[in-house]
């Protein structure tokens, strides 16, 4: 059996919680930034989702090294936790790819709307409402 000790990465108290409170810092400000960068146009929209998931990415990674402990563990389970965020890196890609193909997204069975013409305009309907 080993002699692992479950509080062998145990440090000082005080200077856990300032790790601590420096990541939960580091997090409201990134989603400060996530939130600013949201109403910044990119150019193309692809371009946004990038930078809303590459910051989304970094505050996930935060997350897990020290919320989680991760940066404590052994490092397979750094390993595994890794490979699920790039399965799902994957995973969002091919769908960006496929939806990004696609020519008309509405189903085959709708038809296109009509043109309408400029003077056949409808004219603005009654109030029949009681007053």
């Amino acid at each position: 059996m080993s002699a692992h000790n479950e509080h062998s990465h145990a440090q000082d108290p005080k200077k856990e919680s300032l790790i601590y409170l420096a990541t939960l810092i580091t997090l409201i400000i990134l989603t400060g930034v996530t939130f600013g960068a949201s109403y910044v146009n990119f150019g193309s929209g692809g371009a946004n989702i990038v930078i809303a998931l590459s910051i989304a990415t970094v505050k996930a990674v935060l997350v897990s090294l020290f919320f989680m402990h991760l940066i404590h563990d052994r490092p397979i389970n750094s390993v595994i936790a890794i490979a699920g965020f790039l399965f799902l890196g994957i995973l969002l890609l091919f769908t960006f790819l496929d939806v990004g193909t696609r020519n008309d997204l509405r189903p085959r069975n709708m038809k296109a709307p009509e043109a309408s013409s400029p003077s056949a305009t409808p004219a603005p309907a009654a109030d029949h409402r009681k007053e």
